[in-house]
């Protein structure tokens, strides 16, 4: 259940992060489209570290992990020597 929990914060805090990219062309006023994206920023915070707290270190491990191999990918693929 823990887990399962966690999970859905994890997924929860992507959504969130979506949604604030679309706020802008839902020609909402300004103002409230400002409250909605803290909102959301504020609540997709809360939820990434409450996943991370339910799912413990060795799944941090694995976020890390993934975006330190798609770093090195990129990087790799640079030539350098002309």
């Amino acid at each position: 259940m823990r887990k399962l929990l966690g999970y859905i914060l994890f997924g929860y805090s992507w959504i969130g992060w979506l949604a604030i990219a679309t706020l802008p062309f839902l020609g909402l006023p300004i103002s409230l489209v400002a409250s909605i994206g803290a909102v959301l920023l504020i609540s997709s915070e809360i939820a990434f570290v409450a996943s991370l707290a339910l799912l413990g270190p060795e799944f941090w491990n694995k976020i890390k992990a993934f975006f330190s191999k798609s770093k090195r990918r990129n990087t790799d693929s640079i030539d350098i020597d002309h």
